[in-house]
């Protein structure tokens, strides 16, 4: 375990501004009926009344005054700017320290996070799913600054059960960088000492929509065994629907003007880069000989982690195969262009990719989907999304908590007369 354990580091670079965001909403019958607070005329915040309007599908079109915004980051660089107290650390960020009951305490996860380039994104994201029980691989690509690298170095040193890939941010062949990095996080995880029983990755553009007893209960009731790694079922994802048919040998790699021969007796499938995978799949991957031609062959394809962990997920013989898969699972709420008008009544920030970037108006769909998490969020871009979706998923965690609370473990109240962001 002494890999996992990351140096304690000091930094002092000076404390950032404290405002993050402030955001004025006002129905215009109250605006007549009573004046703004002082000094909140043009830029006021009023995230709890506001987040539970939101939530509700009450305010799906607010009345936005103003949108006054800081810094990005600046709700949590004062607490890892210059801070070598690590419990001074975890208090001013919030993070829960303690497992909340017995239950949660035997049930370990290992996640392996791919760090937004913004420092802030990373921390909502990591104590929205942080439990001293489980293990946390981050990595941190070239391009997130070197201060923000340290910062997290910092905050991985005081949490213990977090700690940065191994190779840092060593380049890999174009296109191969996630999934080697992955690949590097599960191997550090698989050689921990901690029972985790399932690992999940995360992105910049995840949130969770569970508590970590919903996830651990889910995984242990339907998936104990079985891997998850969504695409579509086995007779839409054969080599033709991942462009592997033509000549029935040879791959042409989408996007990307060469091809390559395919890993012997592998059927390659395309799906989602996501996965729920068992510790004993995750050994077989780094053992097995077919996952290493996968992985060679992976290096001259388009976003190989799209077809790398459903083919090996397909093999009959893996542990927690699923060869019948289909897109089952609900690991990600996902609001597709395609299926607007059916599965869901369209997306109310913007479509990327063909892939809805959530607005405000898009919180009561979210919320009430079954699924553990959701994407995509755009926190720099649209930071209530995620500030609301933060505060409500905390409010249940300390709702369903068997030990005694500690104070900062509940985000400040913000109200009308009260809108510091630092928690």
């Amino acid at each position: 375990m002494s890999q996992l354990r990351a140096t304690k580091m000091g930094l002092a670079v000076g404390t950032a501004v404290c405002v993050s965001l402030f955001l004025y909403l006002r129905a215009p019958e109250e605006a007549e009926r009573a004046p703004p607070a002082p000094d909140v005329a043009d830029c006021g915040f009023y995230p709890d009344e506001l987040c539970a309007a939101l939530l509700e599908g009450k305010a799906a079109a607010p009345q936005v005054a103003r949108f006054c915004q800081g810094p990005p980051g600046a709700d949590v660089a004062g607490h890892l700017w210059g801070s070598g107290n690590c419990s001074r650390l975890a208090r001013g960020l919030r993070f829960i320290t303690a497992a909340l009951s017995a239950e949660e305490g035997n049930a370990s996860l290992a996640y392996v996070i791919t760090a937004p380039r913004e420092l802030a994104a990373l921390v909502r994201l990591l104590r929205a799913v942080y439990a001293p029980q489980n293990l946390y691989c981050v990595h941190v690509g070239e391009d997130v600054p070197a201060e923000h690298r340290a910062a997290v170095q910092t905050l991985a040193g005081c949490l213990g059960n977090v700690f940065l890939s191994p190779g840092g941010g060593r380049a890999a062949p174009p296109g191969l960088a996630r999934l080697q990095a992955e690949l590097g996080c599960l191997r550090a995880l698989a050689g921990s000492r901690v029972g985790w029983s399932h690992a999940l990755n995360l992105c910049a553009e995840d949130f969770p929509l569970r508590t970590h007893r919903e996830i651990t209960r889910y995984l242990r009731s339907q998936w104990a065994d079985r891997n998850i790694t969504p695409g579509p079922p086995p007779a839409q994802s054969h080599e033709g629907q991942a462009r592997a048919a033509l000549g029935g040998s040879v791959y042409v790699t989408p996007n990307v003007g060469f091809w390559a021969e395919p890993p012997p007796n592998l059927t390659i499938y395309s799906g989602s880069a996501n996965y729920v995978l068992t510790r004993k799949f995750v050994e077989f991957v780094l053992t097995d000989p077919r996952a290493g031609a996968m992985l060679q062959w992976s290096r001259h394809v388009h976003s190989p982690e799209r077809h790398y962990w459903v083919t090996l997920n397909r093999l009959k013989d893996a542990p927690g195969t699923t060869p019948d898969a289909g897109s089952g699972g609900n690991i990600r709420a996902m609001k597709w262009k395609g299926q607007e008008g059916r599965g869901h009544g369209g997306c109310k920030g913007r479509y990327v990719q063909d892939s809805c970037v959530y607005g405000l108006g898009d919180l009561p769909w979210i919320v009430q989907s079954p699924s553990l998490f959701a994407s995509k969020f755009e926190p720099s871009e649209d930071p209530l999304v995620v500030t609301c979706l933060e505060r409500w998923l905390r409010r249940r965690v300390l709702r369903d908590a068997e030990v005694p609370l500690e104070p900062h473990w509940a985000f400040q109240a913000q109200t009308h007369f009260n809108w510091d962001l630092s928690g």
